[in-house]
């Protein structure tokens, strides 16, 4: 069992940053890929980004490439979004997911689920 918890969202300007990060517990964190997810209102859950076990291999939604980066510290059980250039779009709540599998976009593939956290960017 894994149990998750997202901090860091808030209120942003547009062009602005924000870090979030997502702290499990249990001493196996390093054998979950962990990915980040995002729902606005009144759509559905988007794939943002994905990190491998080892915190070697990544994957970033197109929306989000060049601008979002996600990185993890095995040693820390957390994983993290950094957030620059945010624009009004980005506004949702962020949701981070920890899987065996190694699914990356596919969030049928992520076993746990945080309760998320409300990121909004203002214009």
């Amino acid at each position: 069992q894994v149990q998750l918890v997202e901090s860091g969202g808030g209120l942003v300007q547009a062009g602005g940053s924000l870090r979030l990060s997502c702290a499990a517990s249990g001493r196996t964190f390093s054998s979950y890929a962990m990915g980040w997810f995002r729902q606005a209102p009144g759509k559905e859950r988007e794939f943002v980004a994905a990190i491998s076990w080892s915190g070697g291999t990544t994957y970033s939604a197109n929306s989000v490439k060049g601008r979002f980066t996600i990185s993890r510290d095995n040693a820390k059980n957390t994983v993290y979004l950094q957030m620059n250039s945010l624009k009004p779009e980005d506004t949702a709540v962020y949701y981070c997911a920890a899987g065996i599998l190694w699914g990356a976009t596919n969030a049928r593939t992520y076993d746990y689920w945080g309760q998320g956290t409300q990121v909004t960017v203002s214009s």
